[in-house]
């Protein structure tokens, strides 16, 4: 059993948008979408009050992409698969840096370690996998959108119960990958975080919203904020 153990590799989990890269994979999606005329120009109505209250703080960053979502799903349906990945490979290319030093370090670090890197995010797998190959990740997992026959998406989601709690997720990626919790490391920016942070052995609240920097203090869980060229530990 003890060489069995050593076999096995590490984990880190991390989630992506607000925690590795700074800003979200699907809002530069949908943004990009309508540029290229594959959502309709008036997509944007349904967040675009949204996202003026939030620049002016007279609102939050939850409404505002809970309203990209809605205008996602509300558009999704009808849109090809290879004129989505064209999109998301365009958007990855032009975006691929745009990341945390913190996190992107920190994943440089474990990567020489040798650990197993994954990536957990609500955005489309489709941009979250091009992004995170970009990234050295491991494996990745991501919201995944039925397509029918024709190769067009139809606007309903696939295994959401498994996406939507991201602990079920690591444990089934330390069952099928052979990985060990021991050592594990685990990086998240909001409450949707919390179920595999309580899992890892080291987890790290990066630039957290309200209700993880609330749970970060119940548990005693390290806090870092990157604002401008400064890295914090709170």
């Amino acid at each position: 059993m003890a060489s069995q153990n050593k076999a096995k590799r590490k984990v880190a989990v991390f989630d992506i948008d607000g925690t590795f890269f700074r800003s979200s994979l699907l809002i530069e999606i949908v943004e990009a979408l309508i540029r290229g005329k594959i959502f309709p120009e008036r997509a944007r109505r349904i967040y675009r009050r949204e996202y003026e209250n939030w620049q002016d703080r007279k609102g939050g960053y939850d409404k505002y992409i809970t309203a990209v979502v809605g205008a996602f799903f509300k558009n999704i349906r009808g849109v090809r698969r290879s004129d989505f990945i064209r999109v998301a490979r365009r958007t990855v290319s032009e975006h691929k840096n745009r990341v945390y030093r913190f996190t992107r370090d920190l994943i440089a670090d474990l990567k020489k370690k040798g650990y197993y890197l994954l990536a957990i995010s609500l955005s489309p797998k489709y941009v979250v996998e091009e992004f995170a190959k970009e990234n050295g990740f491991d494996k990745v997992y991501g919201y995944i959108y039925e397509i029918d026959a024709q190769g067009r998406f139809t606007g309903n989601t696939l295994y959401s119960d498994l996406i939507m709690d991201k602990s079920k997720i690591l444990m089934r990626a330390v069952e099928k990958e052979r990985l060990t919790l021991r050592g594990s490391v685990g990086v998240g920016d909001s409450e949707a975080d919390i179920p595999f942070l309580r899992i890892v052995e080291r987890p790290v609240c990066f630039n957290p919203n309200d209700l993880l920097y609330r749970a970060a203090k119940r548990n005693g869980w390290p806090v870092v904020v990157e604002r401008k060229n400064v890295i914090y530990r709170l």
